[in-house]
């Protein structure tokens, strides 16, 4: 698998939290309580990273990378897409996709709770 380094890049990141959901074989990275990204397999067993995007950004992403980026698996297919992690797009762009989704989980939190998270303060 490549980007083995992607999860600990989530857990750099300020308020940033892990767990492990049995039931799906994958561990699920949030913010602030929400989820923004997600590593697990597909129904094939090929390891995928799961993030949130913005619609516009993700449908282009799919178009760059047709086939190593999909719709979300077994997610919203308009806000959700997954990334096969078998090194077909290039590491800065998936580290960008990433630091996107991060920014992407604290957009959706209460302006309140984002000042604190950013000011250390969580």
């Amino acid at each position: 698998m490549n980007y083995e380094w992607l999860g600990g890049y989530f857990l750099q990141k300020a308020g940033v939290v892990k767990d492990y959901q049995p039931e799906w074989e994958a561990t699920r990275y949030f913010v602030g309580g929400k989820m923004f990204a997600m590593q697990g397999g597909d129904k094939d067993g090929k390891p995928i990273f799961t993030i949130k995007l913005e619609p516009s950004l993700g449908d282009f992403l799919r178009k760059q990378y047709p086939g190593a980026v999909v719709p979300g698996y077994y997610m919203n297919k308009v806000h959700w897409n997954s990334l096969y992690l078998e090194g077909a797009i290039p590491e800065e762009t998936v580290r960008e996709m990433a630091d996107w989704a991060y920014e992407a989980g604290l957009r959706a939190l209460p302006k309140k709770k984002r000042s604190e998270i950013e000011n250390g303060k969580e």
